[in-house]
């Protein structure tokens, strides 16, 4: 069975040996997000793998990233006869040199433009479809919200928190590093499980 919210803020709060006028839901809530964002960013594990799927715009080279998008994958373009094609990932400089008149045609190449959108060339002649692949906003762990990381990395949450959290108390080094390099462990077990064993 899964830990709950209010249990895990109170195994943190027995190994810290601090009580909630020291370490705060809040402030106990920011270190969990921290590790949920770093986790995010170290592995790419199935339960965050996501895609959507758009329409390019005829004579625009800009597509808009869905908004709970952290990390890009890939791009396809999906012919009106059902074949995908991955585009390749190039800098916004090769994308202007390429396409700097503007041809239409078919998108082969995409890069990153700004948070919120990449460019593609040649731009898009037509209005195909267009799936993105990416590492979606990790969910937030919270006593209304389950997560993956709490119910099936427990160990690894608890030890990243108690990392951040004696880094806050300026607590022991002997205690930090213990949990530090137990985080770190248990992120690249969990980074191999998912790249490795998984696929």
């Amino acid at each position: 069975m899964a830990i709950t919210h209010a249990n895990f803020l109170t195994q943190v709060r027995n190994y810290t040996e601090v009580d909630a006028n020291v370490l705060s839901d809040s402030i106990i809530q920011d270190f969990i997000r921290n590790v949920e964002l770093d986790v995010a960013g170290k592995v790419d594990y199935d339960d965050l793998r996501k895609y959507a799927t758009s329409t390019f715009t005829a004579g625009n080279r800009a597509v808009s990233m869905p908004s709970d998008a952290l990390i890009l994958r890939s791009i396809e373009h999906i012919g009106s006869g059902g074949d995908r094609v991955f585009l390749e990932k190039r800098d916004t400089s090769f994308i202007s040199e390429f396409n700097g008149s503007g041809v239409q045609g078919t998108p082969k190449y995409y890069a990153n433009w700004n948070e919120f959108n990449i460019i593609v060339a040649p731009t898009p002649a037509s209005a195909d479809t267009v799936q993105i692949n990416y590492i979606k906003d990790p969910p937030e762990f919270t006593s209304t919200n389950q997560t993956y990381l709490a119910k099936f990395q427990e160990s690894m949450l608890l030890h990243g928190v108690l990392a951040e959290a004696f880094r806050f108390l300026k607590g022991p080094d002997n205690l930090y590093n213990l949990y530090q390099t137990k985080y770190t462990e248990e992120v690249q077990n969990f980074a191999l499980q998912q790249m490795g064993r998984r696929r």
